[in-house]
């Protein structure tokens, strides 16, 4: 048949118009609608690359591919917020869809439903994602960590009214500490919406700053079950959170982001209530334990003093107070010597300087001069130092070492031996 189509082109055309004739857009739709009656559900393994979120519809675009083939992928933004996990180029994912065609540009195309890790459980990779997230954030730090109040007035409790949870933590609180109020504000715990309800009863506490301390939890589940205590919007509201908070989710093994980010993790419901109050019992065992105590401490404080006391009066001062004073007696005696001493030296030293002054000052003295034999004379003017000073004819008093005596100048001879010698005694006698 497609020899002689090709040997004789008139055959060949008078085929061609016996077909009916399609359009693009007709080829097309019957394209699509084979392609979703034949491929309506599909499981297709492969690697996410080209990963695009669109930023205004939220609509999720990529290529899935293996070694040897590849097809685009569509995800609807509806579809897309039900995925646990951020995507990310170089993924390998498990997609359930149902394969369509794009009609105005003839792309064959998988539409996406849902995405699963290959090999790894779409919850499990979207809680270490999380994790990983919030804790480089710092949200797990010890240090942002608030105390628990060890005697609270008000207890508020963030669960369910349905289930065996708050019942339990209602009946081991009232059981432990009757005195504490309880304020159950009920949500839901599992579901859609859950998270978004839990994180708004935790603001409006804080809100209110009508409780003590928070417990937040649920009772045991799958980790389906507990996945509203993994959501982001959770464990931002407890972080944020004034009020201490203890995360009470599930049973010993399960562990929720909202473990992480809590003041205090309680394995149960159940432990929670032990750890939010004391005991009862315990508070009045050690009230009744206090007289005892007391009068221990009293006792022991007494023999303490008793203790210092008789290391006191065993003290080397009292047993031998004499010896002391007779010890500092004699270090008085002796700085008394030593002061003494001292002084002694002193006016010694003294004395002797005041001799050596004096044999000076009589040496110089006019009695020890007139002693070697000199005189002074006296004239009518005062004291004669020189030869032109005396007239003949004048009286004078000559004084000597033992006395007196006067006489009339005679005669003079100036020679200037004599006045140097006069102007010496002169200045000597007005000296001293």
């Amino acid at each position: 048949m497609f020899e002689g189509e090709l040997e004789n082109p008139s055959v060949q055309s008078t085929a061609i118009l016996n077909q009916k004739v399609l359009k693009v857009k007709e080829l097309n739709r019957q394209v699509r609608e084979l392609l979703e009656q034949g491929f309506s559900s599909v499981v297709v393994e492969g690697e996410i690359s080209n990963f695009k979120r669109h930023q205004a519809s939220g609509h999720l675009y990529f290529t899935l591919k293996d070694d040897e083939a590849q097809i685009r992928v569509v995800m609807w933004r509806s579809d897309a917020m039900r995925v646990r996990f951020e995507i990310s180029d170089g993924m390998k994912v498990l997609v359930k869809g149902r394969v369509s065609l794009y009609e105005q540009r003839g792309d064959y195309q998988l539409y996406a439903l849902s995405i699963y890790p290959a090999g790894e459980g779409a919850l499990q990779l979207a809680f270490d994602q999380l994790k990983r997230k919030l804790e480089a954030e710092g949200l797990f730090a010890e240090e942002h960590k608030k105390p628990i109040p060890e005697f609270p007035g008000r207890i508020g409790v963030v669960t369910s009214l349905e289930g065996a949870a708050v019942r339990d933590i209602i009946n081991i609180i009232a059981r432990r500490y009757p005195i504490v109020e309880i304020i159950v504000y009920p949500v839901k715990v599992q579901g859609e919406g859950a998270a978004e309800e839990i994180a708004e009863a935790i603001r409006n506490f804080n809100k209110m700053k009508n409780v003590d301390v928070l417990i937040i939890g649920r009772g045991g589940g799958s980790l389906e079950d507990l996945w509203a205590f993994n959501e982001e919007i959770v464990a931002r509201a407890i972080y944020d959170s004034e009020i201490p908070t203890i995360s009470a989710v599930g049973h010993q093994v399960d562990f929720t982001i909202a473990d992480f980010v809590a003041d205090i993790r309680a394995a149960t419901p159940s432990a929670a209530a032990e750890i939010v109050v004391p005991d009862k019992n315990e508070i009045l065992s050690a009230l009744g334990q206090l007289p005892g105590r007391l009068n221990r401490l009293v006792n022991q404080s007494i023999a303490n003093y008793d203790m210092s006391l008789d290391k006191l009066i065993h003290h080397y001062a009292f047993r031998q107070p004499i010896v002391i004073v007779e010890q500092k007696s004699q270090t008085v005696d002796e700085l008394v010597r030593r002061l003494e001493t001292r002084m002694d030296h002193y006016i010694e030293a003294t004395t002797q300087r005041l001799k050596s002054v004096e044999s000076h000052l009589v040496a110089l003295s006019p009695d020890s001069i007139l002693n070697r034999g000199y005189a002074i004379i006296e004239g009518s003017k005062g004291i004669v130092d020189s030869v032109s000073l005396l007239t003949i004819g004048d009286l004078a008093k000559i004084h000597l070492h033992d006395g007196i005596f006067e006489s009339t100048i005679t005669g003079k001879n100036e020679e200037e031996r004599g006045r140097k010698g006069s102007t010496i005694l002169r200045r000597f006698i007005e000296e001293t």
